[in-house]
């Protein structure tokens, strides 16, 4: 690991000047590549102390041994370099976008004699004119079997074309009128290229012309009563529309536009791009990226920028670009752009209107890959073996650990201070067994004590369900280990049936808390570890291991270590430990909202005993609020079917005891609203609340 300054550029020999600079490690690989307005104030944000930066910059200037840079003149010649140099380098420290496919496109070869129409993959050549991309090859020839009809383009192979101009005899297609047969001399290349020319136009979103120009000679044909011609181009017009229906317009005014949604979290990035032309979606395609970097959503879109227009000009960049985030700063990339295109080219984030709905739906798409792409990922066997193995080999474990417990703690200003804890199993979700806890053993908020307490009452459960299950002999249980005593706070499960009704599941596995893991992770860094531990030895265990996942550096800590297990950020059991930390933080959070939203809803009438949903939705509607209802006498309660005289006056008295809440004020309005009492069947948007969520009715509370 290098020392930063011992590389550092001697004052003001860094010059103040827009520029591209280059770090290098000591085998003067080039590890990253950045451009600066001024490369004098850029590069000393890289030389300050270690401990103020990022840790993935951090990590950067410690693997570099060098740093170099150029001068250039302007700040959009600064992007051109930095995109041909991160193209030239590959540098391991950038944002690199993965395609997660090779999306086909529909090829013109306006480079050859006679033009061609194909698909083609891979690098764009110089004298092509590319349309797309498609997600499927066969929705090209689709297109393409229609068009054909009007625009008979040669579609054969150099091969084919060869022989038929040996053989004096064209191809099926030029016998069924879907090639101008150019190999017979039936058109002559000039014509060819023309009708080549018309098929781009065509692509491009021109149709309108096309159209009106077949339609005027379908009725000049009919007047002169050449019915079979007219025939001919009525199924023509009728090939071209059928064309267009495949692109439904979702912009006005033939618009030329690309749109790019962003989604993304800690680790990665997935990026989206619809090619609208004519108003039509003509394309889309979408990567995805590891974060490498400490980035922005601003300087994502930069990048997803160089990568699609870096090798394009002309009408391949379109006049207008929509963004999620603009890059700062904006100038140098519009002008770079416009200078791709030869026009300007407007770089913008849609506010409103079709457009912005449209990018809503781009949005989605962004969302839809990254979670498909973590999907895929987390699901394949290789890669969840090999996640498992490097756990293992980091933590020092004797086998894999194939059962995986992980905890967190949740709470909001130290109330409604709760607990998640989340099972995977040969590193997939088993939400069959996660459990929710409520902190009970003390007030306030402690996390290192939260965790102490839930690690506890979950392991003390084991115990129990263990010794229950008879694996052990009378009094042979560990110090601790008593099933019947929970010191720690009350332990409920409010939804499991008794323990006596048998502790095997439908796959013959103990039930509940009865089946130990071979890892316990916990959300947090070396005080939460400590206490993960230190109730584990208090009860007796030790063959269960621990770690914990600091959120902010990503760093694995164990017990009883001064300094943190680094995984690589590459590493595939690092990625599993980030999706059980954030598995376990979600289930966690929504618990504890839950808590949050009952408790602001709570109504005086909720301790009246006896009284149930219905009678309180009867008060309620009868009376308005719970204020009306408090000002109410005995006499006018009765009067509410379904309420005794008893019941009334058990009511006026719970109401009378009740202090009343403190009056809600519209915070935009600053109104005092009125005091309205919940329906109780409501949750907290006002509907009715319904069994839940599969994923949160499998979480048992405990």
């Amino acid at each position: 690991m290098a020392d930063p300054s011992s590389y550092r550029p001697k004052p003001g020999q860094i010059p103040d000047s827009p520029g591209v600079y280059r770090f290098r490690d000591e085998h003067r690989r080039v590890i990253y590549v950045g451009k600066a307005k001024s490369l004098r104030q850029r590069l000393a944000n890289y030389f300050q102390d270690l401990a103020g930066l990022h840790p993935r910059t951090r990590s950067m200037v410690t693997t570099a041994a060098s740093v170099e840079w150029t001068v250039v003149s302007t700040e959009v010649e600064a992007l051109q370099l930095e995109y041909s140099w991160i193209k030239e380098y590959d540098p391991r420290f950038n944002v690199k976008y993965r395609d997660d496919k090779s999306y086909p496109y529909l090829a013109v070869t306006m480079n050859e004699e006679y033009p061609r129409v194909q698909v083609m993959r891979g690098h764009k050549k110089k004298g092509v004119r590319y349309f797309g991309p498609y997600a499927h090859a066969w929705a090209i020839r689709d297109t393409v079997d229609l068009l054909l009809r009007v625009f008979p383009v040669r579609t054969c192979s150099a091969g084919v074309f060869k022989n038929a101009r040996r053989t004096g005899r064209p191809c099926l297609l030029g016998y069924i009128g879907k090639c101008s047969a150019p190999c017979v001399d039936r058109v002559s290349a000039e014509e060819h290229r023309e009708l080549a020319e018309e098929f781009c136009d065509f692509m491009a979103g021109r149709t309108g012309t096309y159209l009106r120009r077949l339609e005027r000679q379908m009725g000049e044909a009919a007047e002169a009563m050449e019915y079979e011609r007219a025939a001919r181009l009525r199924d023509d017009i009728g090939a071209l529309k059928k064309a267009m229906e495949k692109n439904a317009v979702v912009l006005a005014d033939a618009t030329d536009a690309d749109l790019i949604a962003v989604a993304e979290d800690e680790l990665e990035a997935a990026v989206q791009i619809f090619h609208v032309r004519g108003g039509r979606v003509r394309g889309q395609r979408g990567w995805v990226t590891d974060k490498v970097e400490e980035i922005t959503t601003g300087a994502l879109v930069e990048h997803a920028l160089q990568q699609l227009y870096g090798e394009e000009t002309g009408d391949a960049v379109p006049k207008e670009v929509l963004v999620p985030a603009l890059p700062d700063p904006l100038e140098p990339v519009q002008e770079w752009l416009s200078g791709r295109r030869g026009a300007q080219v407007s770089l913008r984030v849609p506010q409103r209107g079709d457009k912005r709905a449209l990018m809503e739906t781009v949005e989605r798409n962004a969302q839809q890959a990254l979670i498909l792409h973590k999907t895929k990922r987390a699901s394949d066997l290789t890669t969840r073996s090999r996640a498992l193995e490097e756990i293992a080999d980091a933590l020092e474990l004797d086998s894999a650990p194939l059962r995986i417990e992980c905890y967190d703690i949740s709470h909001l200003q130290g109330d409604d201070v709760v607990a998640s804890m989340v099972v995977f199993e040969d590193g997939l979700a088993r939400k069959s067994e996660y459990r929710r806890f409520q902190i009970k053993g003390f007030e306030g908020q402690d996390d290192v004590r939260s965790m102490h307490e839930v690690i506890t009452r979950r392991f003390k459960r084991y115990l129990a369900e263990k010794e229950r299950t008879g694996e052990w002999a009378d009094g042979e249980s560990p110090d601790g280990a008593a099933g019947a005593s929970d010191d720690s706070g009350p332990l409920t499960d409010v939804s499991s049936a008794p323990l006596s009704e048998g502790l095997k599941d439908e796959d013959g596995r103990p039930k509940r808390f009865a089946y130990p893991p071979q890892l316990v992770v916990v959300d947090g860094g070396q005080p939460q570890v400590a206490a993960a531990q230190r109730a584990l030895d208090e009860l007796g265990i030790d063959d269960i291991a621990v770690c914990g996942l600091a959120k902010r550096l990503e760093e694995v800590w164990v017990p009883g270590e001064d300094d943190p297990v680094v995984l690589p950020r590459t590493s595939e059991g690092l990625y599993l430990l980030q999706r059980i930390r954030d598995e376990a933080h979600r289930f966690a959070i929504t618990y504890q909202r839950t808590k949050r939203s009952k408790r602001f809803r709570s109504s005086p009438l909720d301790d009246v005993p006896g009284l149930g949903d219905t009678r309180k939705q009867a008060l309620i509607k009868h009376f308005g609020s719970v204020k009306r209802l408090r000002a109410a006498t005995i006499d006018q309660i009765c009067e509410v079917p379904g309420i005794g005289r008893k019941t009334a006056e058990t009511i006026a008295v719970a109401l009378a005891q009740a202090a009343p809440a403190a009056p809600a004020v519209n915070t935009a309005t600053g109104e005092i609203m009125e005091d309205e009492a919940p329906d109780p069947t409501a949750g907290a948007s006002g509907e009715p609340v319904s069994a839940g969520a599969p994923d949160e009715r499998r979480g048992q509370e405990t």
